[in-house]
């Protein structure tokens, strides 16, 4: 009889020790952080303490016991390991889960798009929406030469680094690592084979860049890029001016300039292609690739000049003489009149 009451005394014993084991099992482990079966992103910004950081994840998440939550999260030396950046909790955690997340810093990266950017402040905006260094502080990083000197970019210039285009960064990337993020992208951008087409036209990348970012304004019809490309290389290598309209929308900092007028060629600016030959000081926006690989990759012919057409198609006409293209000219100047666009 004693030895039945022994056994089973153990087997209560082993059952009360299973289902305690259960239970703590169930606090740690079991999914007791719920999002409410949304996706749910975190944000734990740059300086904030542990308290900051538990009562971020209190109000953004379903938290079955907030009190279990920070004893784990102590237990795991969490307060001396709060890491910022951007978490994405996508699914139902435990605690431990959540705990582990947050102290590895194993945040989600952002998708950071941009395109259509004419001015170093354009892209300071654009970016400073999308990643924890705000608009000001990349202004002010962008605006200091000497944080790019060295790379060989200017102030004029440095806009070239930025190819528009989608790149994955962590949410709390600073205004010097975005820039040297993109440095990167760049050097790898001019790979051996765009290199080698830029030399054989004697013409190095920030001067691709610039009739690049040129073309992209002028152009509406992409097919039509590689054949103007082909006439601004003509035009350099004759030593003749760029005359693009594009940088004279530039030097007056006004992009809604539709219709270039003979007062504005005036203008006394480095960027005036009309008054001053060669490349002025930089691109006029951020140069696309399809930009930079039309110059790469311009057509050869002997065309000097090109005049919208007044069909208004956004195609050109193309010529090999002043004269004809002044008849070009004056068939897309009358069609402008027509239509009352003075400006």
């Amino acid at each position: 009889m004693r030895s039945k009451r022994i056994i089973l005394s153990l087997s209560i014993a082993g059952i009360v020790l299973l289902f305690c084991m259960y239970l703590l099992y169930r606090i740690f482990f079991g999914l007791n952080v719920r999002t409410g079966g949304t996706k749910i992103t975190i944000y734990i910004r740059e300086g904030s303490t542990y308290f900051q950081a538990m009562d971020t994840l209190d109000s953004n998440l379903q938290i079955k016991n907030l009190k279990t939550l920070k004893w784990i999260a102590e237990k795991k030396d969490y307060p001396s390991l709060v890491k910022p950046g951007r978490y994405v909790i996508n699914k139902d955690m435990s605690y431990v889960g959540l705990i582990n997340l947050l102290r590895s810093g194993s945040q989600t990266p952002v998708n950071v798009t941009f395109n259509n950017i004419r001015t170093l402040n354009d892209l300071a905006g654009k970016i400073g929406k999308q990643i924890l260094a705000d608009s000001t502080r990349i202004i002010t990083f962008l605006s200091e030469p000497d944080n790019y000197k060295k790379d060989g970019f200017t102030r004029d210039n440095v806009i070239s680094v930025f190819i528009p285009n989608t790149y994955q960064f962590f949410w709390n990337t600073t205004a010097e690592k975005f820039y040297l993020r993109m440095l990167q992208e760049y050097r790898k951008f001019w790979n051996e084979d765009r290199l080698a087409k830029a030399k054989e036209k004697n013409l190095n990348p920030v001067e691709v860049a610039i009739l690049a970012s040129i073309i992209d304004d002028e152009v509406r019809k992409p097919d039509e890029k590689p054949k103007i490309a082909g006439v601004y290389l003509n035009r350099l290598r004759r030593g003749i001016p760029l005359q693009a309209c594009p940088s004279i929308k530039f030097a007056l900092n006004d992009f809604t300039i539709t219709r270039v007028l003979k007062k504005y060629l005036e203008i006394d600016s480095p960027y005036n292609t009309y008054k001053h030959y060669g490349f002025p000081p930089g691109p006029i926006g951020c140069p696309t690739i399809e930009g930079i690989d039309a110059v790469l990759n311009a057509e050869k012919h002997d065309y000097l000049f090109f005049a919208a057409k007044a069909d208004f198609s956004g195609y050109h006409n193309f010529s090999r003489t002043l004269a004809e293209h002044n008849r070009y000219a004056a068939e897309y100047q009358r069609e402008l009149n027509k239509r009352k666009i003075f400006r």
